[in-house]
C-alpha cells in the first residue's frame, strides 16, 4: 500500500482509532486528558505506530515566522493530527482547533477524541478530512 495515498491514511486512521477504544477500554472515562494522552503514546509504540508528541506547530503571518507555541497532541505518521479531549461535550472550537492544526501541518486527516463518554467510537471520535487528503491517490 502507498504510503501517501488514501488506502493508508484510511488504515492508520482505523488503528488510530483502535488504539483509543483500547485506552478506553481499560480506563473508561473521567480522567484527565493528559492521563489519556499518555496512555495512547503507550498503546501506539506498542502498536509500533509512529508519532511525535506535543508536535510544534509553525505559524507563518507574512512570511514570517510566529512564535505562538501551537502544539498539537499526537501527529501520527506525520499523517494524521490527533487532537485528545476530556469534556462533557465536544464544541465547534475543538474542531475549529483541529483544522486548524490539519491545515498548519498540512496533514490530510486528523481525529478528535473525546474519553469522557460512555461509547467512544459512537460519540467519543470524530474524523476530518481536507484538500490535502482529496489531493492523495487512492493507492489500493
Amino acid at each position: 500500500m502507498q504510503r501517501n495515498s488514501k488506502a493508508f491514511v484510511n488504515a492508520l486512521s482505523y488503528e488510530l482509532v483502535g488504539a483509543a477504544i483500547e485506552v478506553h477500554r481499560q480506563l473508561g472515562p473521567g480522567l484527565l486528558e493528559s492521563i489519556y494522552k499518555q496512555c495512547m503514546k503507550i498503546e501506539l509504540g506498542y502498536l509500533e505506530i509512529p508519532f511525535i508528541s506535543e508536535r510544534i506547530i509553525p505559524i507563518q503571518y507574512r512570511n514570517k515566522e510566529i512564535d505562538g507555541l501551537l502544539r498539537c497532541d499526537i501527529f501520527a505518521d506525520e499523517l494524521v493530527v490527533i487532537e485528545i479531549k476530556s469534556v462533557q461535550s465536544l464544541l465547534p472550537i475543538h474542531e475549529a482547533q483541529l483544522l486548524t492544526y490539519m491545515k498548519l501541518l498540512e496533514a490530510p486527516k486528523g481525529i478528535l477524541i473525546n474519553f469522557n463518554v460512555t461509547h467512544i467510537f459512537k460519540e467519543g471520535q470524530k474524523t476530518f478530512v481536507n484538500e490535502y487528503y482529496r489531493s492523495l491517490p487512492d493507492g489500493k
